[in-house]
């Protein structure tokens, strides 16, 4: 029987394609290739080469450990997270149309890759990896369209901090501006920083088309147009890298850690969702509500809202992301409920068409968080699911009215302990990556709970006379 590796190297064009990069990288006089993937936890992995084996890596692949897809990292206890120093070596090729020349180092190249078993593998050779977070969103899509018939568009809102550097190179604790929300003159401060990532971001395919300083030190949101869901999940990566590279260069430090400061607001990564079909968006308003999404967005909207617990444990994926629930008044959504333009709730109306999803931040893996929304709200739309009416009224003031809301997870150890609860988001974590994303993240919040921390020193060192 064909294999999925197999399959991926006959598709229809993919010789062409090969061939057109090659003559790209003759005429751009490009020496290097970086064959990249994407980790569990959403950081950028895979091999470089110079681009004299092109042909032979995009028909052929590389190998490495399957241990990278957690970014051969190690629990508490030594053992290395997911698969062992004896696991097999998994085989990356090249979406040769994710071919791309790096703007700041124009020798050099990047393409994304899908991960796949050996193929000489006893178990399933050949396969789709299941480990591979990038192969899985494209998969779960395709799944999805084939259900229902439509497809996801996301945007999303990428909020980060430029610190200052220590003389030592180290990144400090000052943001390179005062937190001022929306301030112009701020912004302009790191107008320098803005005009290099946008430049970079458009060579490499984005669409930049607005930004502004958000309220904590040195605190950016610069937004692309939103699009299909891997194509997004790609372009927020692509975004990372760039302002990494661009930290580099200016001698600051983009900082993506969820809450570094209390006090001021986390770094947030909203996701502005809605679903097509073709070129029709199906949550667009139905009724005589022109606010009111519809049926279809409503039962989508159901669907996150009933798995909210467990989604919390994929979008707000560290121990720090609990930091932005606790630290209070500045709008972090704690509560499952939705609303029109409503800030105090998990879900928003946006605008016409959209809800915004809140509860998720900057750490988050992209491909994971759209995977598994694709699966709570194709949950709602197969069940019906009923979101009832929108809150209208600050969620607090609700609250104190009487209405009952439920909170959702505020420690990671919580988030982790409703999605073993939930096989529906499981669905989104198929095969090995479940079991590879729950070491992870279970050994995280192990290690937390396991350290004696400044507080614990300060609060108890001289807890008895």
């Amino acid at each position: 029987m064909t294999s999925d590796l197999e399959r991926f190297i006959e598709q229809d064009g993919r010789d062409e394609a090969i061939a057109k990069v090659r003559r790209q990288i003759d005429e751009s006089n490009i020496t290097y290739i970086y064959y990249q993937f994407v980790s569990v936890t959403g950081r950028i992995m895979g091999k470089g080469a110079p681009a004299d084996h092109w042909e032979t890596i995009a028909r052929n692949g590389f190998q490495l450990v399957y241990g990278a897809t957690a970014n051969l990292f190690t629990d508490r206890h030594g053992n290395y997270i997911g698969y062992g120093a004896e696991a097999r070596e998994l085989v990356g090729l090249p979406d040769v149309e994710t071919f791309c020349v790096l703007p700041w180092d124009p020798k050099t190249a990047r393409v994304f890759c899908t991960l796949f078993r050996g193929r000489e593998e006893d178990k399933d050779p050949g396969a789709y990896l299941t480990s591979d977070c990038r192969g899985n969103l494209k998969r779960i899509h395709q799944a999805f369209e084939e259900e229902t018939g439509y497809h996801l568009r996301v945007g999303t809102e990428p909020e980060m901090m430029w610190l200052k550097l220590n003389p030592d190179g180290t990144p400090s604790v000052d943001g390179k501006t005062r937190p001022y929300c929306y301030h112009i003159d701020q912004f302009a401060e790191l107008q320098p920083i803005i005009h290099r990532v946008i430049e970079y971001s458009k060579a490499m395919g984005l669409d930049m088309v607005q930004g502004d300083h958000e309220d904590a030190p040195g605190q950016l949101e610069l937004n692309f147009a939103f699009d299909r869901a891997e194509l997004t999940a790609d372009r927020l990566t692509t975004y990372r890298q760039i302002c990494r590279q661009v930290g580099r260069e200016m001698g600051a430090f983009p900082c993506f850690m969820p809450k570094p400061f209390m006090g001021v607001s986390a770094n947030g990564c909203h996701h502005n969702i809605s679903l097509w079909q073709g070129d029709v968006n199906v949550f667009l308003p139905d009724g005589d509500n022109p606010r009111m999404p519809s049926k279809v967005g409503l039962n989508a909207i159901g669907g996150v809202l009933e798995h909210l617990d467990a989604l919390t444990a994929i979008t707000a994926p560290t121990v720090n992301s609990y930091r932005r629930f606790w630290d209070t008044g500045f709008w972090a959504p704690l509560y499952a409920d939705w609303g029109f333009q409503n800030r105090t709730t998990a879900l928003r109306v946006s605008a016409p068409g959209r809800f915004e999803y809140r509860s998720v931040d900057s750490a988050v893996n992209p491909y994971l968080s759209f995977a598994a929304l694709l699966t709570a709200m194709a949950d709602g739309i197969r069940r019906n699911l009923d979101p009832g009416p929108p809150e209208e009224r600050n969620i607090y003031d609700a609250i104190a009215a009487g209405k009952d809301v439920k909170k959702i997870p505020m420690t990671l150890g919580e988030a982790l302990d409703a999605l073993e609860r939930d096989p529906v988001i499981q669905e989104a974590l198929p095969g090995d990556m479940y079991r590879v994303y729950m070491h992870y993240k279970r050994d995280e919040w192990e290690r937390f709970c396991a350290t004696v921390s400044e507080w614990d020193v300060k609060e108890y060192l001289d807890i008895l006379p």
